[in-house]
């Protein structure tokens, strides 16, 4: 069986299909509102993987990413055992920042929409400027809206 668990690479950025489980889900039968991060988590962490770049190897060079800003959009509520689609395209980069522009869908129907800014930050917690290997495989984060 041929199944890349990190999703796919595509023109605009990065693709990956989760499905919804109970545990995704609160009294209502919706997806909890705070799941939909660990899905955007996914997506930014397969995307990140597939271009090369290593959590656990950037931990042992000292550097890390975290969230610097977040807005997320709730459009449509997701349901228990539907099938996902988590698209993350790149933004603009800065020296230590990227922006991440990302979208759930449910068979072509968007969800939620999302706009992160992301920093990478050394041991002591400071900016750190991006690898220039990360911004060649970013293309210099310029990508058409997640609406095109």
């Amino acid at each position: 069986m041929n199944v890349d668990l990190s999703g796919v690479l595509t023109p605009f950025g990065h693709e990956l299909v989760q499905r919804v489980y109970f545990e995704d889900t609160d009294f209502s039968g919706f997806v909890y509102h705070a799941r939909y991060l660990h899905f955007l988590e996914r997506g930014r962490s397969d995307y990140l993987r597939l271009l090369g770049v290593h959590h656990a190897e950037l931990a042992a060079e000292g550097i890390v990413f975290a969230v610097r800003r977040m807005r997320i959009d709730f459009l449509q509520p997701a349901r228990i055992d539907d099938v996902l689609t988590i698209e993350t395209r790149p933004g603009a980069l800065g020296g230590a920042r990227l922006a991440l522009n990302q979208a759930i869908s449910r068979a072509g129907e968007r969800l939620v929409e999302a706009e992160i800014i992301a920093v990478l930050l050394n041991r002591e917690g400071r900016p750190r400027r991006l690898p220039a290997a990360l911004r060649q495989a970013l293309g210099g984060g310029v990508r058409p809206p997640l609406d095109e």
